[in-house]
């Protein structure tokens, strides 16, 4: 599915000598190394603030506790991402209203929460939160005319989105406040784990900082409860590195796609359609997005069965994500059941990510879609 080798190799001195430095400063949590990538990153997305923090995880909960949403609140968003997604609204011990996908994009779907927003008044929605998922992002003008409407705060879970864009706005910069991932496996990425908040709000920074320090302003004075969610100097320093070359790389990514686009067309396996009958379903580039492929998903009928072929063939895959938040065994007291979002059930047993990574050759993209031609025929 990835080989961070093939990343790190000519990088191998570059990402050494950063790290030397910080072990030569010792400025080992936050710091320079941090700051520096802060502003470096807050730049290269177009927008005002950038704080680095110690998980992608910690950066969605700071982003909503750091935009004040909190106890008695409720934030609307999707049953098909990763677990954070809705653990971090509990963790900011808000209640999470699900709404379900679009099948084309599988990001949440403005006309779904549309219809809740319509439906039975919900005590104390605060917020919606899209996530931009597998590299692109969700349907900005639609959500923001629903936040305009509503008042309701825009939280970005922007974790696979570096880089991602809407109508020429970067992720991150779109919301009132975003969150991002950079877990190795991610577009822009860490040795390690590490994460970051970014808004235009001076106010909402501010906040975000006294959070991530256990919520001091003054060393030692603590305004409220918050946490350690500090990011370390090795990973500002290493994602500083990186942070130069995130563009070409997110340009290879894109080639990948288009690569195995014109391989299943060319290989007679694409279906047209939503849904998948006997062959694949590509996934999609939508107007007004420009995507940065963190992965590449198919869907496809008998995914289990296929998978199990790819891997006796030695081929990598992996399924984001087999089954949906709201039938995971801890968030099942929030009142969903099993037909409650068919969206995101279906593509729970349908999405298949095959192997996508800057560094990826054409003649492993040919023996992925020959393997899956051998699977179909």
């Amino acid at each position: 599915m990835l080989d961070l080798k093939r990343q790190y190799l000519p990088l191998h001195q570059e990402l050494l000598d950063a790290v030397a430095h910080v072990l030569e400063t010792q400025q080992f949590i936050l710091g320079e190394p941090v700051g520096a990538f802060e502003r470096a990153a807050a730049a290269q997305l177009g927008v005002a603030h950038g704080m680095g923090c110690s998980s992608g995880t910690d950066a969605l909960w700071l982003a909503l506790a750091g935009a004040g949403i909190g106890k008695d609140q409720a934030v609307i968003t999707t049953p098909f991402s990763f677990f954070a997604s809705v653990s971090c609204i509990l963790r900011a011990r808000a209640t999470p209203i699900l709404a379900d996908i679009d099948p084309a994009t599988f990001n949440l779907d403005p006309e779904a929460v549309d219809r809740v927003l319509k439906g039975t008044p919900i005590k104390g929605l605060s917020a919606i939160l899209p996530v931009h998922l597998y590299g692109q992002c969700a349907d900005w003008t639609a959500f923001s005319r629903l936040g305009q409407e509503h008042g309701l705060k825009l939280v970005e879970d922007a974790a696979q989105a570096w880089g991602a864009e809407w109508d020429g706005v970067k992720a991150g910069a779109l919301g009132d406040i975003a969150a991002f991932s950079f877990y190795p496996t991610k577009n822009l990425s860490a040795a390690g784990d590490a994460g970051m908040v970014t808004t235009n709000s001076a106010e909402l920074a501010e906040r975000v900082k006294m959070l991530r320090q256990h919520g001091m302003r003054r060393r030692y004075f603590h305004d409220e409860v918050g946490w350690n969610a500090r990011m370390d100097g090795f990973q500002g320093a290493i994602l500083s590195v990186k942070l130069k070359y995130i563009g070409g790389w997110n340009h290879a990514r894109r080639t990948v796609a288009k690569r195995y686009h014109a391989m299943f067309h060319a290989a007679g396996l694409v279906e047209s359609g939503l849904y998948p009958n006997h062959g694949v379903v590509l996934p999609r580039e939508v107007p007004g997005s420009r995507h940065v492929w963190h992965q590449y998903v198919i869907r496809t009928p008998r995914r289990d069965a296929l998978r199990d072929f790819l891997s006796i063939r030695g081929i990598g895959s992996e399924i984001y994500y087999p089954l949906p938040l709201h039938m995971q065994e801890p968030l099942k007291s929030l009142g969903y059941t099993e037909g409650s979002f068919p969206e995101a059930e279906r593509a729970a047993r349908e999405v298949l990510a095959l192997p996508s990574f800057p560094e990826l050759r054409e003649d492993e993209q040919r023996t992925v879609v020959s393997a899956i031609a051998d699977f179909l025929s």
